[in-house]
Formats: structure tokens, C-alpha cells, sequence
């Protein structure tokens, strides 16, 4: 649709409407073109990394959070290119005796200061628009490596096809990384079920753990598509989200009002309260408190926890 025709139908300014639309285009929801804008999709398109970060970002922090439980002490693990991998790897950091075989700038430079984590680098050409090294350099690099678990992304993923990527020098990599792991975890927020992209990465039946938000539950499309995946044998476990910002507060219930105490005139004195003054309680100090029970993100429940695909009956 053209600028002109756009400015038009909203009743403004072109000036107005090229403003409008760079900023759509910077959160993913379109693509500017000469004179005019499109809607995103196609099956060869990929939108770079600065859309990627406005997308879906507590749901892939969600997701990262529930990635990184997944992680031992003295693992040996692949990451994969991606804004959601990346999320993953601030929070790996902290894992003690970790070593961590990427081919993304981005996860690498997460885990730069770690001084507990090794980071082995794949070798390969630059991709500039997510960061990632490709290329048939990266591809021999990760020849004859064996790790315990690959965590990557993709554009999409279904039940049909597995995970995909727009990117056919991105989608060999990750072949690569996945055939390196004895487990392979595909990290994908709702935006990306049900999405099919142009080349495969992953098969279905290949794909061992789905970690995914809890927006899927309340979208038929979507949680149709992680039935389908269950068939198939993935196992899928669904990170909440929490509280979110716009959350009203609750407001305390009002008490019954306390009737004041007459106070004397000026020159009298007070008299004294019948009987001692009841003690008021200690405060408890800070070491005598008990301490709070954390929950186990992968089999409690509550704010803080995951649920796994599809959701246990109730136990009679």
C-alpha cells in the first residue's frame, strides 16, 4: 500500500504516516518499501535483529529463565544464533565448570566475563544480520564434537515440519549443532508456533524438549499445535510469564475506626492508664525468620513455575 494512499484512509499527512510506518517496521509488524509498506511474512524472509529484540521480549525472558534450570554444573552444551539463545546465555553465567560451543557473537559476548564458563567459538563468515558465524567453516569446525544438549531457536515451528529458518547458510549450522547433541531443545515464544519458514532445521521427531510461553494456552491455534507436537513425542514445558506492569494494585481492605482518646487541657496532667502498658511483639529478626521455600520450576506451581503440554486432570 502506498504512503499516499495510507496518509488517505487514516486522514493525515504523509509526513505523519513515513513516521508511523518506520516505527511499525522496527517492531516487526511491517515492511517499508519504495513509496509504500507491505505485510511481513513469506517463507524467505527473516527480520534482523533489531526487530527481533522488540518481539516477544518477557516471553523469551520467561523462556530463558525455564532453559537455564536445564543446565548442570560442568555441562557441555551448544547455543545456537538467536535473540531468545541470547537470553539464555546472561542467565548461563552463573553456571559453575560450563562449557558452551556457539557460533553467535551474541551468546559469546553474553558469556565473555564469565569467569566459570569456557566459551569455544565456531569459526565461519559473518553473518551481520543476527550475528552468527556460517558458512562451511562453521559447519567442519563442529565435526566429530559431542556435547549433552543443544539449545536453539528458529522463524518457525511445527508439528508437520519441525523447526525453520528463513536462512538456508543459518539452517546447515544449526544442523550441525543439533547432530553434536545428545538432547536437542528448541526455545520458540507463541509468535513462532504454527510459523513455517523456508528451510528445515530440525525434523519433528529429532526434537527432544519444546520450551515455550503461556500465551500458547490461551490461543486455539497455537495450543492445537502443541497437541500436535505432543504426539510426536517432543516434550513441552511452558514458562510463565509472572505479573505483568499494568497489573492493578490490590487496594487493603478498610478497619473499623478507633475511637481517639479525650485529650486534657492544657495544665493538667495526664492521668496514668489503668495497669501496665501491653508489650508490643518483637519483630522478628531476619536470621530467626524461616527461610522461604523457592519453587522447582520443572514440578511446582504457582507464579514462578512451569506447567507441562497438555495439562494433568485434577486427581480425584
Amino acid at each position: 500500500m502506498s504512503l499516499r494512499e495510507l496518509a488517505r484512509v487514516v486522514q493525515t499527512s504523509e509526513v505523519t504516516v513515513r513516521r508511523d510506518v518506520r516505527a511499525l517496521e522496527a517492531e516487526g509488524l511491517l515492511d517499508r518499501r519504495h513509496g509504500g509498506a507491505v505485510l511481513p511474512g513469506g517463507f524467505g524472509r527473516e527480520p534482523g535483529y533489531p526487530q527481533k529484540t522488540h518481539l516477544a521480549a518477557a516471553e523469551k525472558s520467561a523462556i530463558a529463565d525455564l532453559a537455564a534450570g536445564m543446565v548442570e554444573e560442568g555441562d557441555a552444551i551448544v547455543v545456537g544464533a538467536g535473540t531468545t539463545t541470547q537470553e539464555l546465555a546472561r542467565r548461563l553465567a552463573r553456571v559453575p565448570g560450563l562449557t558452551v560451543v556457539t557460533n553467535s557473537l551474541l551468546v559469546a559476548q553474553a558469556l565473555a566475563h564469565a569467569n566459570r564458563v569456557e566459551v569455544v567459538m565456531t569459526g565461519g563468515t559473518l553473518r551481520g544480520s543476527n550475528y552468527a558465524l556460517v558458512g562451511s567453516g562453521a559447519e567442519q569446525s563442529l565435526a566429530g564434537l559431542r556435547v549433552t544438549k543443544a539449545f536453539i531457536s528458529g522463524s518457525g515451528l511445527t508439528a508437520e515440519r519441525g523447526l525453520s529458518t528463513a536462512n538456508m547458510l543459518s539452517a546447515s549450522v544449526d544442523r550441525a549443532l543439533v547432530q553434536a547433541a545428545n538432547e536437542v531443545i528448541v526455545l520458540a515464544d507463541h509468535t513462532k508456533l504454527g510459523a513455517d519458514s523456508m528451510f528445515q532445521t530440525v525434523a519433528t521427531d529429532a526434537i527432544t524438549r519444546l520450551v515455550t510461553d503461556e500465551h500458547t494456552a490461551a490461543e486455539d491455534p497455537t495450543a492445537r499445535e502443541l497437541d500436535a507436537l505432543a504426539d510426536c513425542g517432543v516434550q513441552v514445558s511452558v514458562a510463565a510469564l509472572g505479573l505483568h506492569a499494568d497489573t492493578p494494585p490490590v487496594h487493603p481492605q478498610p478497619t473499623a475506626a478507633v475511637p481517639r482518646r479525650p485529650v486534657p487541657p492544657a495544665g493538667v496532667a495526664r492521668a496514668p492508664a489503668a495497669g501496665p502498658a501491653p508489650a508490643r511483639p518483637a519483630r522478628r529478626a531476619a536470621a530467626d525468620r524461616p527461610p522461604a521455600r523457592r519453587a522447582d520450576p520443572l514440578t511446582a506451581s504457582g507464579p514462578a513455575a512451569t506447567a507441562l503440554w497438555p495439562p494433568r486432570p485434577p486427581r480425584l
